[in-house]
């Protein structure tokens, strides 16, 4: 059987060189193995997150290792500085070891050597002045954040980025208040705190173990996201459309709000996806939601119109950079035509809308081109609607992931 750190290496190469993405690759990795899986979660994760300030210490004792040198230096690095119950011993040891066991034992001093050096003359990360190093945040991203925000708020939240998010479990208002999800929860061995009308999960957990899970008592989604639909004031009576629902979590929360009555339609333009909306509002027992195929992009004459709207559309990801730490190392290039699409769907979303009805735009980015600009461009083709309201929400070690939102009325 191999080891975690075997496991981990494998995954980490797939990440940085074959372009994998972090999430699936790891649950690849783990999904056989019986133990090791908070290890190797901790590991993986944790060197893509912290790739810049790790690459950093590297770079002072040497220069251009190889790609699988690299890999190995960067798991060794990440735990000597970041894993406290690691001794370096261990570190450095199973590092070598590492190099031993994947045909790199010509690099094996080198590795030894780096790692000690590492140890012995140890970065004060803390004091470190260069924020990119620092917190491990490419210097264009923080650039744009300044230019878009403001130094104080971006100062502000990026500390936050290498934080653990918060989980917070939505209650299935048909079922169960705050105060009732937290005492089953607690039935299951999991801990939590209530916050407003939601419960913060505080401990780990097993979402397949779980009871209350499995019996449709929560849905799991993030504060910001969550207060957008809320900011959408649904009624009972309201026929919903979202448009690009997958997972369903937005939907879900639409349903409780409106007492699972209603009507709500659930877009996605992959079946699998969609019937993974379906497979949760069945274990929620909203039967209000109907899940169906449908290309946000393309407009669907056979659809009814809609008294609401959410248009959570795709988009860049930087609000969710502690959740996917890879996001944060995208080139800028690489996003330039999102706006164009975001503005499609939000085009052709609104034309399902009634007369007097309103339409949630939101994304989890932290980008005015994909935000406010898609929002003024919008408005400013369609003189039928209005902006009752725009917030953008930055990350917070004890609230929401960065979020943007903007109500619009059709007049």
């Amino acid at each position: 059987m191999k080891s975690s750190r075997q496991i981990a290496f494998e995954t980490l190469y797939k990440i940085f060189y074959d372009d994998a993405y972090s999430n699936l690759a790891l649950d690849s990795a783990i999904a056989e193995i019986p133990e090791g899986k908070a290890f190797i979660t901790r590991l993986v994760y944790g060197v893509v997150e912290r790739k810049i300030t790790i690459d950093s210490i590297i770079s002072a004792f040497c220069k251009k290792p190889k790609p699988k040198v690299l890999v190995i230096l960067r798991m060794g690095i990440y735990q000597l500085y970041f894993m406290d119950k690691v001794p370096a011993s261990a570190a450095i040891n199973e590092s070598v070891e590492l190099a031993n066991n994947n045909g790199l034992s010509y690099y094996s001093k080198l590795i030894n050597a780096v790692l000690h050096n590492a140890d012995s003359n140890r970065t004060n990360i803390e004091k470190l002045t260069d924020l990119s190093v620092k917190y491990s945040i490419p210097q264009h991203l923080i650039n744009m954040w300044y230019k878009a925000y403001g130094k104080e708020n971006v100062d502000g939240f990026l500390p936050c980025l290498n934080e653990n998010a918060p989980v917070f479990a939505v209650p299935n208002q048909t079922l169960v208040d705050a105060d009732e999800l937290l005492y089953e929860l607690n039935c299951d061995g999991i801990e939590g705190e209530i916050f407003k009308e939601l419960v913060v999960i505080t401990s780990s957990f097993d979402l397949k173990k779980c009871r209350a899970f499995q019996n449709g008592l929560f849905h799991i989604e993030d504060l910001s996201c969550y207060n957008a639909v809320k900011a959408l004031e649904l009624k009972e009576e309201d026929v919903v459309f979202d448009i690009c629902s997958a997972p369903g979590g937005k939907a879900f929360t639409a349903a409780s709000f409106m007492n699972n009555k209603g009507k709500i339609y659930a877009f996605d333009i992959y079946e699998h996806r969609v019937k993974l909306i379906q497979d949760g509002a069945n274990r929620l027992g909203l039967t209000s939601i109907t899940s169906m195929v449908n290309n946000g992009a393309e407009f669907n004459s056979s659809l009814p119109l809609a008294d609401k709207i959410i248009c959570d559309v795709p988009c860049s990801g930087f609000g969710i950079i502690r959740r996917k730490p890879e996001i944060r190392y995208k080139d800028l290039d690489s996003i330039k035509e999102l706006p164009a699409l975001q503005f499609e769907i939000l085009n052709t979303s609104s034309k399902y809308l009634k007369k007097g009805g309103k339409l949630l735009y939101s994304t989890c980015t932290l980008n005015k081109r994909e935000n406010e600009k898609v929002v003024e461009k919008f408005i400013a083709e369609n003189s039928d609607f209005s902006v009752l309201k725009s917030v953008t929400t930055f990350p917070s070690i004890n609230g929401g992931d960065g979020f943007f939102y903007s109500i619009l009325e059709r007049n």
